[in-house]
């Protein structure tokens, strides 16, 4: 299938990559310049690799606007390794308990990983709200001794997403930013702990960037297995053992894209919010066919999950969708129901795109 064969692909991920990111790659895939070999073939210890792995370090830190006194590592296993990474590393000998905020079926899991591991609380649970929202501050008061207080800042399957980032005063705050990093400017000196699997905005599948405030590292005890072991991994420079070297080299390509293609997060941001409003727009004015699920102001900008008025609606909309290129709409298999993910590459004529079906297919099915 050639390049102007490709559908608009909606996958909540792996994700839809940027073009230009992807013939870049292209271009360089038998012969990294410089290297008389791909990159997938020449060691992560040689010259020609550091400064791929020290560029995407730089690239996030200047994208992102991270501070000094934060240490970026390159891991593998994804969010789900993080799940239980976090507990063993910052929970696991303080005597404390750690903070859970569950908003929907990530940080549901995050908890249950969590809670084999350490001690942990439940401080919400928005099951009652149907996950459609992220709590007040009064509904998730953050207990002043706890190791950590975590949460998921967009929630992939229901669309919830925190329009500000919680106050949790002298608590590291630790967040899964998997479906949101780079969308948006973001504190990051909010946080204590701030990671994301990379195959959703920020490159391929199999790298986990994860970016913690170098006081935290001290927290990983002895007793961690150094593969899982923050301090030791930052010690070695994500390099402990073989890097995912391939997705690193991804996400180096992806954030010189945001840097020099868009101009970083502002100009971004701007973007990200004009295609989602398209989306909402058509839902909002639908007179019902379409339904969201998030409540409108914890809608988020990457994740569009909608129903249609009956399960045969919903499928057909996905089969006719496919037959003008517009792939990957199903919702997630635990939910159901249509879901449009526009992440950064989504271009607007992607979105644009989609729109339209949306409005043709109510016209003629509503």
């Amino acid at each position: 299938m050639s390049a102007t064969e490709r559908t608009y692909n909606f996958s909540a991920g792996p994700a839809v990559l940027p073009l230009p990111v992807l013939k870049k790659a292209q271009e360089e895939l038998l012969c990294l310049p410089g290297a008389g070999a791909s990159v997938m073939e020449i060691s992560h210890r040689s010259k020609q690799f550091e400064p791929i792995i020290s560029g995407a370090e730089t690239n996030i830190r200047k994208v992102l606007n991270i501070p000094d006194n934060y240490t970026v590592l390159f891991l593998q296993g994804g969010a789900l390794l993080q799940f239980a990474m976090i507990p063993m590393n910052i929970l696991v000998g303080t005597g404390k308990k750690a903070d859970y905020i569950i908003t929907g079926s990530w940080t549901k899991k995050a908890h249950s990983e969590a809670k084999l591991v350490g001690d942990v609380n439940v401080i919400y649970d928005g099951k009652d709200h149907g996950y459609r929202r992220k709590p007040s501050a009064a509904e998730a008061k953050i207990n002043a001794d706890a190791a950590y207080a975590y949460i998921c800042l967009n929630e992939t399957i229901e669309g919830v997403q925190y329009q500000t980032v919680p106050d949790t005063g002298d608590v590291p705050l630790v967040a899964d930013a998997s479906s949101e990093i780079f969308s948006r400017p973001i504190d990051v000196s909010r946080f204590g702990i701030l990671y994301a699997c990379a195959q959703k905005n920020a490159g391929p599948a199999g790298v986990t960037v994860v970016i913690i405030r170098n006081d935290l590292l001290e927290r990983s005890g002895e007793k961690v297995p150094s593969l899982l072991n923050y301090k030791k991994l930052a010690e070695n420079k994500s390099m402990l053992n073989t890097p995912p070297t391939f997705a690193v080299y991804m996400v180096k390509l992806v954030t010189d894209w945001l840097l020099n293609d868009i101009g970083g997060l502002d100009k971004m941001y701007a973007i990200n919010k004009e295609k989602a409003a398209l989306l909402y727009e058509v839902i909002d004015n639908s007179n019902g066919f379409y339904k969201g699920h998030a409540d409108k102001e914890f809608r988020s900008l990457m994740n569009v999950p909608f129903r249609l008025p009956s399960e045969e609606l919903d499928k057909k909309f996905q089969d006719e969708a496919k037959t003008v290129g517009l792939a990957t709409l199903g919702g997630h298999r635990s939910v159901g129901g249509l879901r449009a993910s526009i992440y950064n590459a989504m271009p607007r004529d992607g979105v644009v795109a989609l729109r339209d079906f949306m409005l043709d297919f109510a016209k003629k099915s509503g």
